[in-house]
């Protein structure tokens, strides 16, 4: 770079440094230089280069400060869109985006399983830890689930929370690159599918499912999986060959964790019910 680029350079520098709101406050220094009437620091540099001598404009503490909140101000607005977009694409229905720890009513001990899955993260990742998360319809498996995927796409990690019979619907619809879909699929950082065994049982059903739980397991990243099935169900003798497949697996690669608590919606309805009849008896 000549002589001339370097002072081009600076003089660009110093044309794009902004005003600060109290650019008129200044005074001049015994030497000449324009000082802030704030902090006292200079706004202004000499730069000598081969017998020329340049002042250029530069911050003083104040205006420093000022840019500084300016750039965190705006990764705070881009990473606000980070993560609204992951949750766009990771979060397939509109209610998961319910589903989170500032909505939690305290009444499930089973949620300090959730918030230390979130806390120790890169230690699950990185051993390949998941959930299985079984037990009675209503009893808040798919909002713990959902609590954790909210979570961590809050901390900016790329979430994909879906449930089988959506992936089989969107592979039917798909006449090819059903395996380039699937490979997506499979390298989110946590995959989470909700409401295992929902889904038809057909030979086609149970090979896509196989496939994807496999796959994950190849892939070395943690899986969460939420349903209604039992344990005793999953590790019947009597299952065929291709539940067995998919039954072991899971248990290979997740945590059980048995969900036997009453129906919470069946609570809140109950709860609901009791509330209208106070406020419609006489007063």
């Amino acid at each position: 770079m000549t002589e001339e680029n370097v002072m081009d350079s600076l003089r660009k520098i110093a044309g794009s440094i902004p005003e600060s709101d109290n650019a008129q406050e200044e005074f001049l220094d015994p030497d000449g230089f324009r000082c802030c009437g704030v902090c006292g620091k200079r706004r202004e540099n000499e730069y000598s280069m081969m017998g020329k001598t340049l002042r250029v404009r530069c911050m003083c503490d104040c205006e420093q400060e000022e840019y500084r909140k300016l750039v965190d101000e705006q990764r705070k607005k881009e990473f606000e869109m980070q993560v609204h977009a992951l949750k766009s694409v990771g979060l397939t229905e509109r209610r998961f985006l319910e589903w989170c720890f500032s909505n939690d009513n305290g009444k499930n001990p089973k949620m300090d399983l959730a918030k230390s899955y979130v806390s120790r993260w890169p230690s699950m990742k990185e051993k390949n830890i998941g959930y299985l998360i079984w037990g009675n319809v209503g009893t808040g498996k798919s909002f713990f689930a959902g609590c954790i995927a909210n979570a961590l796409m809050e901390q900016g990690i790329g979430v994909m929370m879906t449930n089988f019979s959506r992936i089989l619907n969107e592979l039917n619809s798909r006449f090819e690159g059903k395996n380039e879909w699937i490979g997506h699929l499979v390298s989110y950082p946590l995959l989470i599918i909700d409401d295992l065994g929902i889904e038809r049982n057909s030979a086609y059903a149970m090979e896509m499912i196989y496939n994807i739980i496999d796959r994950r397991y190849c892939s070395k990243l943690p899986l969460i999986v939420t349903t209604n099935l039992t344990y005793q169900e999953m590790t019947a003798p009597d299952l065929d060959l291709e539940h067995q497949r998919i039954y072991s697996r899971l248990f290979e690669m997740c945590i059980p964790i048995c969900f036997d608590g009453e129906d919470m919606r069946a609570v809140e309805h109950r709860e609901k019910k009791e509330e209208l009849m106070q406020l419609l008896r006489p007063g």
